[in-house]
């Protein structure tokens, strides 16, 4: 099952933090306004009812101590769908409704960012559809207003019905002390869902530990800000009885600050022209050891680099080139984040290649065929070789100038070249390599353009109507070279507020013109867009949007 569940989200932080500014701020205790939102604790938090998903009623009882109770609920959504709500309680800023005090937005980069702390305390109800989880946004840019383009980092404590995060699953991850679910997905921003792998009630956790990992899996940069830190539930079915007992949001740090004695008797053995395997003595931590990060650098002056991780006590270093000595050391880390003093430095000297010093001959006659806005598929003649070749190694660049890249192996004579942009030229080359290591000349260079995407690709539009407004999420598919929407707006209607393109207006007519990052698209991909607009009490009526097809 596939769900939409960040663009969800998107929403229901723009439809939330629009109505809320255009309408009185509500106290406690309760909240039945579809959009209706709160702050508490002298603005410290926000909490928000945020019915985006369905017309079903709900009403959320807001605790002034820090938390909240769904107290009716009439949802009823289907499950391979959205959910009907996000009521949450947050501290920092979404689409210009901000908290105080947070120090948001903070950039993940500054020594601060190492401090946030949040927690949140959770009850459930013996029935229903739903999740419990937080919400993290990250931005490129100190954003308080306005579509978040850079990760959503969701973590769920808790799941009940045949539902599931957007994506598809990725690994497992062993953070602030549980096991967790890795899912990846991408609706026009990168979203990572952490998914515990059984139910839990609380969590108390440094933001940083969930970011380093999103981070380390390539998903998020350091530059980023992080913008809002939110705790909620999405109802599909039900929902009532759902409680925030307490949320908190720290910036001074606190919980566990121990870090891991350093790793000890770090030793290489099994030395060859090519690798080592190292090892070590466990650390201890007053909580627990989740990994050890392995460091090296060529020879005895230079920078180290981070070359690997391990769960465990060894690591196998591969990839070295032989008669070369290298040093390794290796730092221990918690779930909290917190790292070791490094090991003490061992060297190793690899054995000389001896034996076969022999290149393979260069592959020839190399080849392309096939190609679409999207991809190419290689053939080339095989390489000869004194003792055998072991396989070819694919290089490309994009256009004429710069430099190759490493895009993929092939133990046969054939690579299919996949995920280039539409009309664009590509050059390729192929090495190929034997068992001792030892590598050919390049082939020949071969280019290729790619067939033009115009306009070929699909568009879907739903849209989540209520009364007096709805929001249009719109679903672009490659392949694509730039796309453009133009749509009129029906009259009395206005737009409030969109996301994930650059909109412009002119009277009722409105233009959807791509971004930078999601103008080309290949054949498979997708980008989310959307906007959110208001009508006259009692209208009906919807946009018609050339190009696009209503779901």
């Amino acid at each position: 099952m596939k769900r939409l569940k960040s663009i969800g989200m998107a929403v229901v932080l723009l439809l939330g933090t629009v109505i809320a500014l255009a309408a009185p701020a509500y106290a406690a205790p309760v909240i039945c306004e579809t959009f209706g939102s709160t702050s508490i604790q002298s603005g410290r938090f926000i909490v928000m009812n945020n019915v985006w998903g369905a017309s079903t009623p709900q009403c959320i009882d807001v605790n002034q101590a820090g938390g909240f109770t769904i107290q009716s609920a009439g949802h009823n959504n289907a499950t391979n769908g959205a959910p009907a709500a996000y009521p949450a309680i947050y501290a920092g800023c979404h689409y210009g409704n901000c908290s105080t005090g947070s120090s948001l937005p903070m950039q993940a980069s500054n020594p601060a960012f190492n401090n946030i702390r949040s927690s949140v305390s959770y009850s459930y109800p013996s029935s229903g559809t739903y999740n419990a989880a937080y919400d993290l946004w990250f931005d490129p840019t100190p954003r308080t207003n306005g579509q978040n383009t850079g990760i959503e980092v969701m973590i769920w404590l808790n799941r009940q019905g045949s539902i599931q995060p957007i994506g598809s699953q990725v690994g497992t991850v062993t953070l602030a002390g549980t096991t967790w679910q890795v899912w990846f997905g991408n609706p026009g921003w990168n979203v990572v869902s952490y998914v515990r792998t059984s139910t839990g009630t609380s969590l108390d956790f440094n933001i940083n530990t969930f970011y380093t990992d999103a981070v380390n899996r390539g998903y998020a940069q350091r530059s980023w800000y992080l913008t809002s830190v939110q705790a909620g539930f999405e109802p599909w079915i039900g929902g009532a009885g759902l409680t925030v007992n307490n949320f908190t949001y720290t910036t001074t740090g606190g919980g566990d600050t121990s870090p891991p004695t350093t790793p000890g008797n770090l030793t290489a053995s099994g030395t060859t022209a090519n690798s080592t395997s190292l090892s070590w003595s466990a650390s201890s931590d007053n909580v627990g050891v989740t990994g050890y990060d392995i460091f090296r650098r060529q020879g005895t002056t230079g920078t180290f680099t981070n070359v690997g991780t391990s769960t465990g006590t060894t690591f196998a270093a591969t990839g070295l080139t032989a008669s070369t000595q290298y040093q390794f050391y290796v730092v221990a880390r918690d779930a909290a984040g917190n790292q070791s003093a490094q090991s003490s430095t061992v060297s190793v000297t690899t054995s000389g290649g001896g034996g076969d010093t022999s290149p393979p001959t260069a592959p020839g006659n190399l080849t392309a065929s096939g190609t679409t806005a999207s991809g190419t598929n290689l053939s080339w003649s095989a390489s000869s070789d004194n003792v055998g070749v072991t396989g070819y190694t694919i290089f490309r660049r994009q256009g004429t100038t710069g430099t190759f890249t490493n895009v993929g192996t092939s133990t046969g004579t054939t690579f299919a070249a996949t995920g280039l942009t539409a009309s664009t030229q590509y050059q390729f080359y192929v090495v190929a390599r034997d068992a001792a290591g030892n590598q050919s000349a390049q082939s020949s260079t071969v280019s290729v353009t790619t067939s033009g995407g115009g306009t070929t690709g699909t568009c879907t539009v739903r849209f989540d109507a209520w009364n007096n407004g709805y929001v249009a999420q719109m679903t672009v598919n490659g392949p694509r070279s730039g796309w453009t929407f133009t749509f009129a707006l029906p009259s009395g209607h206005t737009l409030t507020g969109s996301w994930n393109a650059q909109w412009t207006t002119s009277g009722s007519n409105v233009t959807a013109t791509n971004q930078s990052h999601n103008g080309n698209l290949s054949a498979g991909q997708s980008t989310g867009i959307g906007f959110q607009a208001t009508r006259p009490n009692g209208n009906t009526q919807l946009p018609t949007i050339p190009g696009c097809t209503v779901v």
